[in-house]
């Protein structure tokens, strides 16, 4: 049927498709809006749990989602909205016919200016129609905008890990491609984006459009402009669409800068703070977190303790390996395998028998470098892997505190660090709790 559009028969589909259109939209924009509301906690509780475990690809790609799901779900709102008053005003048109300027009895210069700046009831139901129709294409435009920015960054990732952050290029081989590529792909951004907001403009100077069109073509090609070129165009060749496409972007700036604002109750402590001797997060305590709060570095079962032990769980994050290399430099890989890797695909060459080894050796060196204090006495750490009560991997140990007096205590977590050659213990968490056995 594509083959046919210029078919009169098509056309003619293609009106009554447009003239029942109205329908459709609301129908998508129902199931859209229930679906969104749905997803959106679940993913924003993902994109916050891969934020904590700093599983950076995943949290990047669950931030694009859940910015989508945000403009889609602002967009169909405003458009369910507008389309409901399209149809109140088409009954109401039904009722009262066209608006009577004489039947108000309003004075001459009251009636000339409504008939002026109002105008007709039917103008009006026609104005709605078009907000609406452009608003609903407009949504789903604004993901692919979004994506095309995402897929652009993405690029940039791409080249800095390929050529300059890569130990299978040489030093002298890796810049000469990456940093040409690097700058081609950042002046090439910022020139896709000034010519966006700027609606074409650099496509319209003859001799700028000869320089831009090969960076026009290859952002094409990796921000996928082929799916959701047409609409931009059926857009920019038409004054309304340019000027509602045009006025939805302060609106979300507003709607960002809004949701920045917070109440806050006192001049000295926030509502996001880390624990010490006079804070407690309740991030810390395993019984104090919900299915949308994760554990950040270290928490305890409990503010309170009853039992004559306390268990200690530490996040394991990337940085950790870091940690444990500076002091055992044995253990190093010479294939970090930390990051994005496939599970079909297993680099390691290391034998089960020998991996058992280094793991022992990695927990000998862990618990060496990460040591518990309460109040101002040292207990022995013995760290294992585990898993927190939320899910989430780490590392455990249970501390005997039967001996503690009553009341408040500090339990702090050290790690020790090499600093301009010398070894040197600092903070790694500070934990409040209080002890009352049973």
């Amino acid at each position: 049927m594509s083959q046919d559009y210029n078919n009169p028969a098509f056309k003619k589909l293609l009106q009554k498709l447009q003239e029942e259109s109205w329908q459709l939209e609301l129908l998508i924009s129902g199931f859209a809006i229930f679906g969104l509301f749905t997803a959106f906690p679940h993913i924003k509780i993902a994109a916050t749990a891969a934020q904590n475990d700093e599983k950076i690809y995943s949290w990047i790609v669950l931030t694009v989602v859940m910015v989508s799901c945000a403009i889609l779900i602002f967009n169909l709102l405003l458009h369910v909205i507008l389309r409901g008053l399209w149809i109140g005003a088409l009954g109401l048109r039904y009722v009262s016919g066209d608006i009577d300027y004489e039947e108000l009895n309003y004075s001459q210069k009251f009636t000339k200016y409504l008939k002026k700046k109002v105008g007709s009831f039917d103008k009006y139901i026609g104005r709605l129609e078009d907000y609406c129709s452009i608003i609903f294409a407009i949504s789903f435009l604004l993901i692919f905008y979004v994506l095309a920015f995402t897929f652009s960054i993405i690029s940039i990732v791409i080249i800095v890990r390929l050529t300059l952050d890569n130990d299978t290029i040489s030093d002298s081989y890796g810049p000469w491609v990456g940093i040409p590529l690097l700058v081609f792909f950042v002046i090439g951004m910022l020139l896709t984006f000034i010519d966006f907001l700027t609606l074409g403009w650099l496509k319209k100077k003859k001799w700028l459009s000869r320089i831009y069109f090969p960076i026009y073509w290859v952002f094409s090609k990796i921000t996928l402009a082929f799916l959701y070129r047409p609409l931009v165009y059926n857009f920019l060749d038409n004054k309304f669409g340019r000027r509602v496409s045009l006025a939805l972007v302060p609106i979300y700036i507003i709607i960002v800068f809004a949701s920045t604002f917070g109440y806050r109750a006192s001049s000295y402590f926030s509502n996001d703070m880390d624990s010490n001797s006079i804070i407690a997060d309740s991030r810390n305590y395993e019984d104090a977190l919900t299915d949308e709060t994760f554990i950040e570095d270290v928490a305890i079962e409990s503010k309170v303790v009853t039992d004559s032990y306390v268990k200690v769980f530490m996040i394991m994050d990337g940085d950790f390996d870091d940690y444990i290399f500076d002091f055992n430099p044995t253990l190093k890989p010479e294939d970090d395998l930390r990051g994005l890797k496939s599970r079909m695909i297993t680099n390691s060459t290391v034998s089960w028998s020998k991996r058992d080894s280094l793991r022992r050796a990695y927990m000998k060196t862990l618990n060496e470098v990460f040591t518990i204090e309460i109040d101002s006495t040292d207990y022995k750490s013995e760290f294992i892997i585990g898993e927190s009560s939320n899910g989430q991997k780490g590392f455990e140990t249970y501390v005997g505190i039967k001996d503690l007096p009553e009341g408040k205590h500090l339990l702090k977590v050290l790690r020790e660090r090499i600093w301009r050659k010398d070894t040197q213990q600092v903070y790694y968490s500070r934990i409040p709790f209080w002890y009352y056995p049973n």
